[in-house]
């Protein structure tokens, strides 16, 4: 089962009351562990309790229960398992936060550290033969890792993907860099691990005839980590698209420096891509440097936005403060950054130490690491006061979300870059009767909330009368879900009734010996409710 996680400024929360979704992602690691072990024979039920809560029926009916998380859901995941602790059932716990931080989880039977794997098929031969709790905690580490081409196919079928604002696949796992905040060479490697394009394109199969979304996240740590691979899947999805009609749009995540390989960036536009998260971080060059993230560097970073909108595809970036090369400034900046990159959605982050990353390291041999934080909202000891640095970071959510913005950045969008997209108006699945009709509801629920509703109606109208002159009906009604989103989010937060965004485990679970892990972003930050649940958090290649 996937716990809850924190609502934040990408998981479009407050957009699923007009898509009809109850949910960001599907718990991709989760459905690929019910289909390993439905292939040995078991009977698997998915709960997802962003969906609905696991019931007291569900807990009768099982006799183990298995549980993913990320850091962000360390409270429930040890309440989910303290409910089934209570019931009788065993538990067992693997994912990422458990990988790297055993210390923090005495509470489940069985531990599950590392990827999918030889810990995998001994944890399974230890409940095949006993579904009792153990005495004491057994903890199973892999050592030899399942390759990913093995992986069987996500069991879709187990969920209702019409519960999900998008649908994820995996294609890869590994980044080549070496980011100071990041976690994922030492969770994953450098080296990347591959999927095949067939065995990709099967798993778009499944999700198609499991519920046929509008949209598939690829949640790879770095979708270009490999470009020589990322080719070859390009052309195999650009067949498969044009095979089927277009039915889906596709995102990814990359590292910046794609805007200098213009063949992906026309084959990614051909397979319609549409959006791309990119962490750009800061546009401060020293900072840049000081965090090792010089390939941000390659080419001037309003210069490398351009380029990738160029091709019909959207930027998400992700931005840092509390960085030791921050001043008083760096608000500003990154407001004046925020205006010309036009981008429209950020996540504006406060760093935040994660586990096994150099900046912790580095921050515990400072002695900055903070192992009481409180009500502080990263475990980081800043270099500014913390009252400048929080001051900071809600100019800059003021700024980027103030309405009239926010709506001036996808008016750029809507002129400058969606007129590049591959055109897809007579795809099979777009004008399908049951498109339409999904299609018609959604764009009712917005007009009558972002246009009737709404105090920023009017910012709301003036885009409409850009996307309608272009006859983008679709951009528009894209745009006013995630803009509602972003505004109510960014208003929350500001008001402090949005949730908080990491997790500092009390003591006695690490001590003072183990610093408080927060969000598990692949750029390894969290905000002020301001981290993004990574979907790959919740995968068994991990």
């Amino acid at each position: 089962m996937s716990p809850r996680y924190a609502r934040s400024f990408g998981t479009f929360d407050h957009a699923f009351a007009m898509t009809g979704a109850k949910a960001f992602m599907p718990p991709q690691g989760i459905l690929v562990i019910a289909a390993w072990f439905a292939a040995r024979g078991w009977r698997v039920r998915v709960v997802d309790e962003n969906v609905r809560p696991v019931s007291a029926t569900d807990l009768e009916w099982a006799d183990v229960m298995m549980v993913s998380g990320m850091h962000v859901q360390h409270d429930a995941v040890v309440d989910v398992v303290d409910r089934a602790r209570r019931r009788g059932v065993i538990t067992a716990l693997g994912g990422p936060s458990v990988s790297a931080s055993p210390e923090w989880y005495p509470e489940p039977d069985l531990l599950h550290l590392g990827e999918l794997g030889d810990a995998t098929v001994r944890l399974a031969e230890r409940l095949e033969r006993d579904v009792s709790p153990p005495a004491g905690q057994e903890s199973y580490r892999t050592a030899e890792r399942l390759p990913l081409e093995e992986f069987p196919v996500p069991a879709y079928g187990l969920i209702d993907l019409d519960d999900y604002f998008l649908a994820s696949v995996q294609a890869s796992s590994g980044c080549p860099f070496q980011c100071e905040f990041c976690d994922i060479p030492a969770l994953y490697g450098r080296k990347p691990r591959l999927k095949s394009p067939d065995q990709v394109l099967r798993e778009l199969d499944a999700i198609v005839a499991a519920g046929r979304p509008d949209a598939v996240y690829f949640v790879d740590d770095n979708f270009i980590a490999d470009p020589h691979a990322a080719r070859r899947l390009l052309e195999a999805l650009v067949a498969w698209q044009e095979k089927h009609g277009h039915p889906l749009d596709f995102a990814c995540e990359a590292t910046l420096n794609i805007s200098g390989r213009r063949d992906l960036l026309s084959l990614m536009r051909r397979a319609r891509f549409t959006t791309m998260f990119v962490g750009i971080e800061t546009p401060d060059e020293a900072a840049l440097k000081a965090m090792n993230k010089r390939h941000n560097l390659r080419s001037p970073i309003l210069e490398a936005v351009s380029a990738i909108n160029a091709h019909g595809i959207e930027v998400v970036s992700g931005v840092i403060l509390g960085l030791d090369t921050d001043s008083r400034a760096t608000y500003d900046n990154v407001c004046r950054f925020i205006d010309a990159s036009a981008i429209p959605l950020l996540t504006v982050n406060l760093l935040h130490a994660l586990p096994r990353t150099p900046l912790w390291h580095r921050l515990e041999a400072e002695d900055r690491l903070l192992h009481d934080p409180g009500d502080r909202q990263s475990n980081v000891d800043f270099l500014l006061s913390e009252d400048l640095v929080s001051e900071g970071w809600r100019q800059v959510v003021r700024h980027a979300y103030e309405p009239r913005r926010l709506y001036e950045r996808f008016a750029h969008q809507v002129r400058d870059t969606y007129p590049h997209r591959l055109p897809v108006a007579d795809s099979r699945y777009r004008r399908s009767p049951r498109a339409i009709r999904r299609g018609l509801r959604i764009a009712g629920r917005v007009l009558w909330q972002c246009g009737v509703r709404a105090d920023y109606r009017r910012e709301f109208w003036r885009l409409a009368s850009v996307a309608l002159r272009r006859g983008d009906v679709e951009a528009l009604i894209s745009a006013a879900l995630v803009g509602h989103h972003l505004i109510t989010f960014a208003r929350e937060a500001l008001a402090g009734r949005a949730e908080r965004a990491f997790y500092a485990p009390p003591r006695g679970q690490g001590g003072d010996a183990v610093a408080r892990s927060g969000g598990d972003r692949r750029n390894g930050t969290a905000g002020t409710q301001a981290a993004i649940p990574r979907p790959k958090d919740l995968s068994p290649s991990e």
